[in-house]
């Protein structure tokens, strides 16, 4: 089981987030595991944890390019979207920042099956950070007040895909509140998974497409990336995993998930990137096939 290395730090340290300090009722004690940045250019992305692959697709995509031009991505390490958000700027080699709603100790921690995935931002340069210290149990309403947190740090609130009632909502209003960009993802008007961001639209919200809607709001062309690192992205065990078994014919999906022995999470979100990066073809039917141009 993974054993965090816990420090805390007052609001009174010139080290505790500036952004942060400026928002109505800021903790005033932080609680970190991983690299701590007084100031830093962040973006938060929320979303379901019931999502679609329409919005896994489109959080690993955007995700990706924000990292890249610089933003650091901001979110709640929960399932689905949160998880994607990380998992993006990863991809990207780049920071990223998890905000939770527990304790940062392996036994309070929540949920448990993004332990491995607190790992890899932590040894990516990242952040994870909590109001609460080690060892305090935490009950469910922390997680909606840990969403003025995701927000505080963040020039702005992304939504990828909401129910009509969903804690995304709450963290888009906290940071409307906050005087933060709000941007929504628009969907079909038949996926329940996007209600919620056609409401936040039609208040007022931006509606995005691509990175590039995000950047002009914020009036930022491109960042100076917080962690700069010219190594070119090699495949993970898994893309080459998953490259490999397409090497010979088309695969349905669920053969993919039997022959690499991955769990059909993580077979859904590296064929994701993998489509992303050009690698491989959605042929329709959950089947796929390697992209030879």
């Amino acid at each position: 089981m993974m054993l965090f290395s816990v420090q805390s730090i007052s609001i009174n340290d010139e080290l505790y987030p500036e952004i942060l300090k400026k928002i109505k009722n800021p903790p005033q004690t932080l609680y970190y595991s991983g690299k701590l940045l007084p100031k830093e250019n962040c973006l938060a992305i929320v979303g379901s944890r019931n999502y679609s692959k329409y919005g896994q697709e489109c959080c690993l995509k955007i995700g990706y390019d924000l990292a890249e031009s610089g933003l650091t991505i901001v979110s709640g390490l929960a399932h689905g979207i949160d998880s994607f958000a990380h998992q993006a700027a990863l991809k990207a080699k780049q920071r990223t920042i998890a905000v939770l709603g527990t304790a940062i100790d392996a036994k309070n921690f929540y949920p448990k099956e993004n332990l491995k995935l607190a790992e890899e931002i932590l040894q990516n340069n990242g952040l994870i950070i909590s109001e609460y210290e080690p060892g305090k149990k935490t009950l469910p309403y922390a997680f909606a007040e840990r969403n003025r947190i995701i927000s505080g740090l963040s020039l702005g609130v992304l939504v990828i895909e909401a129910k009509q009632k969903s804690g995304s909502l709450i963290t888009a209003e906290i940071a409307k509140k906050q005087n933060k960009k709000v941007f929504a993802l628009p969907g079909s008007i038949y996926s329940a998974n996007s209600h919620g961001c056609h409401e936040l639209i039609k208040k007022g919200a931006i509606l995005i497409e691509n990175k590039y809607d995000i950047l002009k709001a914020l009036e930022i062309e491109h960042l100076p990336l917080v962690f700069k690192n010219d190594t070119p992205t090699e495949s993970t065990p898994e893309e080459k995993s998953i490259l490999s078994c397409l090497s010979g014919e088309p695969l349905h999906i669920e053969t993919l998930i039997k022959n690499t022995k991955l769990s059909a999470s993580t077979v859904m979100s590296t064929i994701s990137l993998l489509e992303i990066k050009n690698k491989i073809i959605d042929l329709g039917d959950s089947t796929y096939c390697l992209n030879k141009k």
